[in-house]
């Protein structure tokens, strides 16, 4: 069996140390690892890697183009096309994609990469055409958030459909980017609605999500999309919850920068205490997900307070010098847990 490097150091690290404990032979060591053998390139990870690059070069190349008022003009003069007509273009391609790709995930499972980039593909294009059709139909009234809710309705449906986790993710994004664009609109692009900024209304969205994503697994024909809106929803709340600890609930930058970081403390325990008690939750339920994102983000909130506090107090020297330390002590105790020495304790 061909495996990546990085499992083979782990089975032979592990096939050490059961010999080591007596739990198996050496005879049976050496028989368990002739059944493996580390492959000489990781030639998976290397199509992974590409298609996400030629994926995120697309996405570029189409910002780009959408921005650039020169190209759009002479396409349109090239092609004589109106928007309407770009629309339906699109649409036509985004669904001649959809129906290739997913007729590949039959015939051709295996080449999983290629598969969702088709996908991809076909979501952009999706998004293109309702982007089209909304300059073919608009009056001038400004509220074109009910152009990114139907686009969540539409990849709802295409995900529901084709079972695909990749657009059920862009139905989660498209919603994120209506909450904010229609709570922008309905207060006139004010900074607050009901009293609250951007960070904390998205603390109660991503509430919402995840708590929505555990009805979504008591489903039996949605029950696919569980962990993606589970990890989508949580990063929405972490996220959020970060953002709020470092800029409070201001309306403009310019009251945030006359406030002190110390006023804002509050902001930063209510984050942290989600936090733990994200960890506590993963912890008593085995739910990995809930741990990792509680442990990565107490993280991140506990570095951000050291950089507010101590940035313009300390001497640069002294307050790299603490920083490499603590970096230290985490390698080195991640290297304990690597090395399987709580095994042996």
């Amino acid at each position: 069996m061909k495996i990546d490097q990085e499992k083979s150091d782990f089975l032979d690290e592990m096939l050490n140390h059961w010999r080591e404990e007596q739990l198996l032979s050496e005879a049976d060591v050496q028989r368990l690892r002739a059944s493996y053998e580390a492959k000489s390139f990781d030639w998976r990870r290397l199509a992974q890697y590409s298609f996400w690059i030629a994926m995120a070069c697309g996405v570029i190349s189409l910002g780009a183009l959408l921005i650039d008022k020169k190209v759009l003009d002479y396409m349109e003069r090239f092609f004589d096309a109106s928007d309407l007509m770009i629309s339906l273009l699109s649409a036509l391609a985004a669904g001649f994609l959809y129906y290739f790709a997913f007729k590949r995930k039959t015939t051709k499972s295996h080449k999983v990469f290629s598969n969702e980039a088709m996908v991809f593909s076909g979501v952009m294009l999706t998004a293109n055409a309702i982007a089209y059709l909304g300059k073919a139909i608009d009056k001038g009234s400004g509220h074109f958030s009910l152009l990114i809710l139907a686009s969540v309705f539409i990849y709802g449906v295409l995900a529901y459909i084709f079972k695909s986790r990749l657009i059920w993710a862009f139905v989660l994004i498209s919603l994120g980017a209506w909450f904010g664009t229609e709570t922008g609109y309905l207060s006139r692009w004010n900074w607050y609605f009901l009293g609250m900024n951007y960070p904390l209304r998205f603390v109660f969205f991503g509430l919402l999500i995840t708590g929505s994503s555990f009805f979504i697994s008591r489903h039996k024909q949605l029950g696919i999309f569980f962990q993606t809106n589970y990890i989508c929803g949580m990063i929405y709340l972490f996220v959020s919850l970060w953002l709020l600890s470092i800029f409070g609930n201001f309306a403009s930058l310019e009251e945030w920068y006359n406030v002190r970081q110390l006023n804002l403390f509050y902001w930063a325990l209510l984050s942290a205490g989600i936090c733990i008690l994200s960890i506590y939750i993963g912890l008593k339920r085995r739910d990995d997900i809930a741990r990792e994102f509680g442990l990565t983000f107490l993280f991140i909130n506990l570095y951000t307070r050291y950089f507010e506090y101590f940035w313009d107090s300390w001497h640069k020297a002294v307050f790299f010098c603490v920083l490499a330390a603590s970096f230290w002590l985490i390698g080195r105790r991640a290297e304990k847990i690597w090395n399987l020495e709580f095994l042996k304790k």
